[in-house]
């Protein structure tokens, strides 16, 4: 309960804040770069610490880590909600995805090592993923009546009862085991039953020890290309994507990228251990799993603003326009599984990662006398595709091996946040790009926006597609060979 509650949490910060974008940017005075930074601060800082919590979790403690990280995302979104200018609230949004980065790696490996049974961590998943389903329905609403109604600052300040909550919550339920804290010993991977990876033996003697290095060199290196190439990719619009700048912020990020490679090749104890990119299973998954972010966290911060923007919903509207969607996903997170289980990870992560990228495309022909009624049905395709991938996480986790339990749940949610990120960075250079072109030839901006806001969807469509091939491959069933009969040896002749 306390691991879906931080879940929760986490999710409805996302979902919450899209809707008040723009009543932030009307109070606070900010352009659309700023919007961007507020949602990419947070995912910024959430991804190139992910890795670091994840080791931190597996040095010190799943409990010990997550209930810090809990504590210092609380005390951020009482901090971003009281903020009073545009620069004191991204700097909030960071020391959020502080936090954030504290608690989701314990939280995903807590799972697997309290479900030791492959079906009952299956469910396990299904009733995690759904708490995220939950939050993407109620976020949107719940941010457009706290902006309508009262301040938009509540859209943070709602984070602290919830955290208070779980973390009193999590202090009493979530025992110390034996792999908590320096010098103890680690569990053994677990394996799901459709996993291609078999596990790996349980370590044991010296081996068998968490190590205590924290890899800075990585650490530095991994924060520094994020960084640079969100502010590229924000910022090449405005500066111009040939300035000195731009060039310079995407020179950076490569140099640090490739420095970042060669530290985690030759570090005796390196923050992302890429021997698990070896497995089929987890490489494929955990890129599965980045292009569904790239389309969630993309569509969702540009449709909003396209729903207030263009369709002049409310922020109750706009937020309510999303309900349907995000249900649908929710009560499928539960069931997934089984469709799974019957059908096989593959083709059930390729089915729904194919209706995304229709349900995508789909949208990009309505324009300005666009109705929800011609919205509503490719937003619950993408909720039914999305819902589909729910199992692809129990997929992942049965990959992991033994004792990488914290830093490899970590690796997942960088891709993850670092595709979502990218969701929003990318698709909004795009849009960026295309809308100032159109201007430029005399278009007004509700028809310079539309056209860059339908850009991008294609693109993001063909992006979200190429998972299909990846996840067919990646995630195939291996076929388990068939025992050979055992000789009949004949009964004695009395």
């Amino acid at each position: 309960m306390a691991v879906s509650l931080a879940t929760f949490m986490t999710y409805l910060d996302n979902n919450i804040v899209n809707v008040a974008l723009p009543t932030i940017q009307k109070d606070l005075g900010l352009t659309l770069s700023g919007l961007e930074w507020i949602v990419s601060g947070y995912m910024l800082v959430f991804a190139g610490l992910l890795l670091a919590g994840g080791r931190l979790a597996d040095v010190f403690g799943q409990r010990r880590i997550f209930l810090i990280g809990l504590a210092v995302f609380t005390l951020a979104s009482a901090a971003a909600g009281l903020a009073g200018d545009g620069a004191t609230l991204i700097l909030s949004r960071g020391l959020q995805g502080v936090g954030a980065a504290l608690l989701t790696p314990p939280a995903l490996s807590l799972i697997p090592k309290t479900f030791p049974d492959p079906r009952e961590r299956g469910l396990a998943v299904g009733l995690w993923s759904a708490a995220g389903g939950l939050a993407l329905a109620l976020g949107p609403l719940s941010g457009g009546l706290i902006s309508e109604s009262w301040h938009w600052g509540w859209i943070f300040l709602v984070n602290v009862p919830i955290g208070v909550a779980t973390l009193i919550l999590g202090a009493w339920a979530i025992r110390a085991s034996k792999g908590d804290g320096a010098g103890a010993t680690v569990p053994p991977a677990l394996a799901t039953t459709d996993s291609a990876v078999p596990p790996a033996p349980a370590a044991t003697g010296p081996a068998a020890r968490v190590r205590r290095r924290l890899d800075l060199p990585g650490l530095v290196t991994s924060s520094i290309a994020l960084f640079a190439l969100t502010y590229a990719l924000i910022e090449g619009a405005n500066l111009g994507w040939t300035s000195a700048a731009i060039l310079g912020a995407f020179g950076a990020a490569a140099a640090a990228a490739a420095v970042f490679m060669v530290i985690e090749r030759r570090t005796a104890e390196p923050m992302m251990d890429l021997s698990l990119f070896r497995e089929r299973v987890f490489t494929g998954g955990v890129l599965s799993m980045g292009l569904w972010a790239f389309g969630v966290f993309g569509i969702y911060f540009f449709t909003t603003l396209w729903l207030q923007n263009v369709l002049r919903f409310s922020p109750v509207q706009a937020g309510a326009a999303f309900i349907p969607m995000a249900l649908l996903l929710a009560v499928l997170a539960t069931v997934a599984p089984r469709i799974a289980s019957r059908f096989g990870t593959g083709p059930t992560v390729a089915t729904g990662l194919g209706l995304m990228a229709v349900s995508v495309v789909g949208l990009s022909p309505i324009g300005a006398d666009g109705t929800y009624g011609r919205l509503l049905p490719w937003l619950m395709l993408y909720g039914l595709g999305a819902g589909l991938l729910v199992p692809l996480t129990n997929a992942i986790l049965g990959a992991l091996p033994a004792g990488r339990g914290g830093v490899a749940s970590g690796v997942l949610n960088v891709f993850r946040e670092v595709f979502g990120l990218l969701g929003v960075t990318v698709l909004g250079a795009i849009l960026t790009t295309r809308q100032n072109a159109t201007i430029s030839t005399g278009a007004n901006p509700l028809t310079a926006f539309l056209d860059g806001y339908q850009l991008a969807l294609v693109v993001a469509g063909a992006i979200v597609a190429l998972g299909i091939p990846l996840s067919l491959y990646s995630l195939r069933t291996r076929p388990q060979p068939t025992p050979a009969a055992e000789p009949r040896v004949p009964e004695p002749v009395a």
